[in-house]
């Protein structure tokens, strides 16, 4: 279950980061709100993770899949530029990121 936490814990980050362009620096009320609400809930969930995972795997698995996310957005949505080498450092991150949770020390979380 710990796991489920962090990775939806890593998902929500991704919005809340998305969310933080749309409330223009806290200043437009409803986005600034749940920004606020979701950035919240995001640390709650990481919070229940790290009963069970080790906090320097957790805390690189959520920022992580947050960069990931939030870069993949970028280029998805918003025209960032997408090429060879971005593509290349953001599979890198994948990979670290499966990594860490494959080395996972005790296998029950």
């Amino acid at each position: 279950m710990a796991w489920i936490y962090l990775i939806m814990a890593g998902l929500l980050e991704i919005v809340w980061v998305i969310g933080l362009k749309h409330s223009h620096g806290f200043t437009v009320l409803i986005p600034s709100v749940i920004t606020a609400a979701l950035i919240l809930l995001s640390f709650f969930l990481l919070s229940k993770s790290f009963h069970s995972v080790p906090i320097g795997t957790g805390y690189a698995v959520f920022t992580g899949l947050g960069t990931v996310g939030t870069v993949a957005a970028g280029m998805l949505f918003w025209g960032e530029t997408i090429n060879l080498w971005k593509i290349f450092f953001v599979a890198l991150m994948i990979t670290g990121i499966i990594g860490l949770k494959v080395s996972q020390a005790d296998p029950e979380t």
